[in-house]
């Protein structure tokens, strides 16, 4: 949700003009600050930043973003597993085009991993009865890919990163330095070759499937190459509930299977919401909801939203002032109703996991507003909750963990 200024709303960034009233609302009777999500050295990712608003140390936990959607999806990761995030991209003229193929929706995106895995997977060898090759299925163009005894020592290129860049510079390559390797893992290099190839080659089937050909026929965007990045092993993760013990159960409420994983790996459970699709046109009165039913019985509730995220990657203005304005008043204004209802004080955060620019169409390591607020809080001289006004907010700026524990000492 947070931004930059944009010539076309005035010099405005998006928060700004949108002047969202239940948010700010909260910031005129709440206090205030910034947070820095991405801790130096890492990537700006979803992965990164979610797992630090949740307070834990990415040096220690992070194993990117394949185990973790491996946890929400169900799949129960060996210890010979390198997972990575799997998305089916659009390519066109050389270029990756869309990140997401072009909106491809998870039906559609189901036949296609199964066309995927019935001509891609192989097994190593018939002695070992196991898959070297394995694609599992997610939500709309997010999907998982499974190497077993796959190196997690490579470097790959995030699709939502390079918008209208060529593919071919970007292909998998096999990480500098030194490490060392467990033993019957493939080397870094050998992953890196078989990650390329399942590109190549997942393009040649793509292309020739009858969802892409009909498509092509109405001019419209192909899902057309698979994008493996961010893959790991098997993370090892505490509960919220062992670092916090004001923390007794907790949920998790989120369209997108990132989220839901690292939810699973801090203990929350998952709460899905019919008519959650990660987009725009999500089920926001139906996560509200779903997030005022679960305050009834958990000490914790992280309610997470994709829309403005998805609207930023797409370089969509419009659709972005749409979904800040969705997220006000179709989500966080009936939980903040609900509330002040409760006999319980309830303690509320609102923040983006990191800045998606509409003008560069990417995630950007800077810091993002937030604001805390309950019954009682002693406000602070802020009015409107934006990336600019925020600065000047009493909790001043923080980092990584330190938010997560300024919200538990409350």
């Amino acid at each position: 949700m947070a931004d930059h200024r944009v010539g076309r709303l005035g010099d405005k960034t998006p928060l700004q003009y949108a002047r969202p009233a239940t948010i700010n609302r909260l910031a005129r009777e709440g206090r205030c600050g910034r947070l820095m999500t991405v801790p130096e050295g890492f990537p700006p990712g979803s992965e990164v930043a979610n797992t630090a608003i949740l307070g834990y140390d990415l040096n220690k936990v992070y194993e990117g973003r394949g185990p973790l959607e491996a946890a929400s999806i169900g799949y129960d990761m060996a210890d010979d597993d390198m997972a990575i995030r799997c998305n089916i991209i659009t390519l066109e003229q050389g270029n990756i085009i869309t990140h997401n193929g072009g909106n491809l929706e998870t039906a559609d995106a189901h036949v296609l991993i199964d066309y995927l895995n019935d001509n891609l997977a192989k097994p190593i060898n018939e002695e070992q009865c196991c898959e070297r090759v394995k694609f599992i299925a997610g939500i709309q163009y997010r999907h998982l890919l499974i190497i077993k005894g796959g190196s997690k020592h490579i470097v790959c290129a995030p699709p939502h990163d390079h918008p209208n860049e060529p593919w071919e510079p970007l292909l998998v390559k096999a990480e500098s330095g030194e490490w060392k390797e467990e033993s019957g893992r493939l080397s870094a290099k050998e992953t890196a070759e078989l990650l390329n190839t399942l590109i190549i080659k997942s393009q040649e089937l793509l292309s020739t499937h009858p969802y892409n050909i009909a498509k092509a026929a109405n001019g419209e965007r192909q899902a057309n190459s698979i994008w493996p990045w961010s893959g790991g092993y098997r993370p090892s993760m505490q509960t919220l509930m062992e670092r916090y013990p004001q923390v007794k159960s907790g949920a998790v409420i989120s369209a997108v299977d990132l989220i839901q994983g690292i939810g699973r790996y801090a203990g929350l459970r998952i709460v899905k919401v019919a008519g959650a699709t990660g987009l725009a046109d999500t089920n926001y009165e139906g996560k509200a909801q779903a997030a005022i039913d679960a305050l009834k019985t958990d000490d914790f509730v992280f309610v997470h939203v994709e829309a403005t995220d998805e609207a930023g990657h797409d370089g969509d203005l419009e659709l972005k002032l749409l979904a800040i304005d969705y997220l006000d008043k179709r989500l966080i204004k009936p939980i903040i109703e609900a509330i002040e209802t409760m006999d319980e004080t309830v303690c509320v955060a609102v923040l983006p996991d990191h800045p998606t620019p509409v003008e560069l169409r990417i995630h950007v390591s800077e810091p993002v507003p937030f604001v805390i607020w309950y019954h009682g809080i002693v406000p602070d001289s802020v009015e409107h909750y934006d990336e600019e006004s925020c600065v000047n907010g009493s909790y001043g700026l923080l980092r990584l963990n330190e938010f997560m524990d300024e919200l538990m000492s409350i």
